[in-house]
């Protein structure tokens, strides 16, 4: 009786969930498994070597469910919803660091600027190995991120790992993360937009610097770089807006489900608030999700060329349902599509221009001989033309720079920015 109980209320939590009512005989077999289940549970309760909270034995029996099927699904309990709820809002306290589960280690998908996270120098593609000083290892990518969120100004320590260099430690301290996840800025006769993370604000903070950036070089503008770069993603609706935000029509993202009913389509709506302006997209292997919906949309449709290096591949939908009592699941129902009808999943957005960040030195300086300097070198027979002013040189702000640390010429963003230079150039010649 007792692990009929246990089977009954599993298959609740289920229906709980949306799943059907009705039972059918071929679900007998799934009874059989939930009374094994019961009998197991049953089992540890009453002979394993200390006591156990029955909670979060079943809470771990989901999640290994879940984990089951794909990186992304998961089940949340009741804190960690109320905490996914307060982040979607942009604003979390934590260190600022957006994670993903490989390997059985905590892998760096992106830092978030000005955060504990990015001020520490961690970067994309690093993997974290122990937590004050417990392997992560066995742990469940919830886990891990309760035990790195805490009380604000309460330090962590990890165990990184990066590439082939031997595993260091850092400590953080945390801290309120609020994500203002739109910053802008000009470089030169260029608006320079980063968007850092996809969250309820997105959308109309792309409005509000775009507007700014207009308002301040006017007609002088000459294009626009969007820098989406170690941005992990976020709501699959603000990735829509901002995509819609640069094109006049034409499809954006589709999704498909498991049956054809499961499929929709996002399509574009008539203005363009950069007016045709020349546009790059920058993306790393920090990008993921909505930031490749974008990419892709902005790719396929020729209206941006997309720099930087192979994007982080992650090509599926997440939808969150609430579970009355118990939370929420956070449930794979669906990939989605650019508009060619590319798949990312796993394969990530290809860069139209790859460009690594590299580090540039100019070479010293020394004396070079010219026509001019050679014996008896003939003159030109023009006047000699007034002195050209030298053309401005630009030496941009690294993207995401450590506070403190020594600037570095961000190299990506240097070479969009000569791009979108030769492009205006260009157009203006043909115009003219």
């Amino acid at each position: 009786m007792r692990n009929w109980l246990v089977g009954a209320a599993a298959v609740a939590l289920l229906v709980g969930a949306g799943a059907p009512a009705r039972v059918h005989a071929a679900d007998e077999d799934t009874f059989r498994q939930l009374d094994l289940f019961g009998d197991i549970l049953e089992q540890v309760r009453s002979h394993y070597v200390d006591n156990v909270d029955g909670k979060q034995l079943i809470e771990a029996a989901i999640n290994g469910m879940l984990r089951s099927l794909d990186p992304h699904s998961s089940y949340m309990n009741e804190d960690q919803f109320r905490a996914m709820q307060v982040e979607t809002r942009g604003e979390f306290g934590g260190l600022g660091i957006e994670v993903t589960m490989e390997d059985g280690l905590v892998k760096v998908v992106s830092p978030i600027d000005d955060t504990p996270a990015a001020r520490a120098g961690l970067r994309a593609g690093d993997s974290i190995t122990h937590l004050d000083g417990t392997s992560v290892l066995g742990m469940t990518l919830q886990d891990a991120v309760e035990r790195m969120r805490g009380r604000i100004s309460s330090e962590i320590k990890l165990m990184v790992r990066r590439a082939q260099q031997e595993p260091f430690e850092v400590t953080l301290k945390r801290d309120v993360i609020r994500v203002q996840s739109v910053r802008s800025r000009i470089e030169g006769d260029i608006g320079y937009v980063r968007i850092t993370t996809f969250s309820e604000q997105t959308s109309s903070g792309l409005q509000r610097e775009v507007a700014k950036i207009r308002e301040q070089l006017g007609a002088r503008i000459a294009g626009l770089i969007l820098d989406l770069r170690n941005n992990p993603g976020g709501l699959l609706n603000q990735a829509v807006e901002v995509s819609d935000a640069f094109l006049e029509r034409g499809e954006i993202v589709s999704t498909r489900g498991r049956g054809n009913s499961d499929a929709q389509r996002y399509n574009a709506k008539p203005g363009d608030i950069a007016k045709g302006l020349p546009m790059v997209v920058l993306v790393n292997g920090g990008s993921a999700s909505a930031s490749e919906i974008v990419a892709g949309a902005l790719q396929d449709h020729r209206r941006a060329i997309v720099l930087g290096t192979e994007s982080f591949g992650k090509g599926s939908v997440q939808v969150i349902m609430a579970i009355n009592g118990h939370g929420a699941l956070r449930l794979t129902t669906a990939r989605y599509y650019t508009p060619s009808g590319r798949s990312i999943q796993a394969e990530g957005i290809h860069p139209d221009l790859v460009v690594e960040q590299a580090h540039v030195e100019k070479p010293a300086a020394r004396a070079r001989m010219r026509e001019a300097d050679l014996p008896s070198a003939l003159r030109n027979e023009r006047e000699p033309a007034a002195p050209q002013t030298p053309p401005q040189q630009v030496t941009p702000p690294v993207a995401g720079a450590v506070k403190g640390a020594q600037p570095e010429e961000d190299y990506q963003l240097t070479r969009a920015i000569d791009l979108i230079t030769g492009i205006a150039l260009y157009n203006r010649r043909v115009s003219n």
